[in-house]
């Protein structure tokens, strides 16, 4: 079943400008058939494809390495082992964010609760004041009583 690029756009949830540049960078695992007329036709597989390439790109990985990923589907078998390295790499380099991006959550979540334990004290003027202090150290999460 051939899709025009609204389709795909539409099911795809990528924009036909998305898809155009998708198409010249390379990035899709079969190349992008035309019409006579000049009409670009994907098929299912092509959304299949993109829903991949997409997850890879949200989760940080680069154009070159898709595209390279991409180079070494295109070619076939006798590569698998380096397209598993590369998504070893990439899968460690996104646990590694997921590592700091908890780590960020981690101090949110604490920063929340000062805020939160300050309010419900009716204690708001004691938090971040750069001028006192004391105070700004309540703002930091070093407040005078350990909490």
């Amino acid at each position: 079943m051939d899709l025009s690029i609204g389709e795909v756009a539409e099911r795809s949830g990528l924009s036909v400008h998305a898809l155009r540049f998708y198409e010249r960078e390379g990035l899709f695992a079969n190349p992008v058939r035309r019409l006579s007329n000049g009409r670009r036709i994907y098929h299912p597989e092509d959304l299949e494809w993109l829903a991949i390439c997409t997850k890879l790109r949200s989760s940080g990985m680069s154009l070159a390495t898709i595209r390279q990923y991409v180079e070494l589907a295109r070619q076939g078998s006798g590569n698998e082992h380096e397209r598993l390295e590369l998504l070893r790499e990439h899968a460690r380099h996104v646990e590694a964010q997921l590592r700091e991006l908890n780590e960020a959550l981690e101090v949110i979540r604490f920063k929340v609760r000062i805020y939160e334990d300050h309010l419900a004290r009716g204690e708001a003027d004691q938090l971040w004041n750069p001028s006192h202090q004391d105070t700004a150290r309540a703002d930091t999460g070093q407040e005078r009583d350990g909490a």
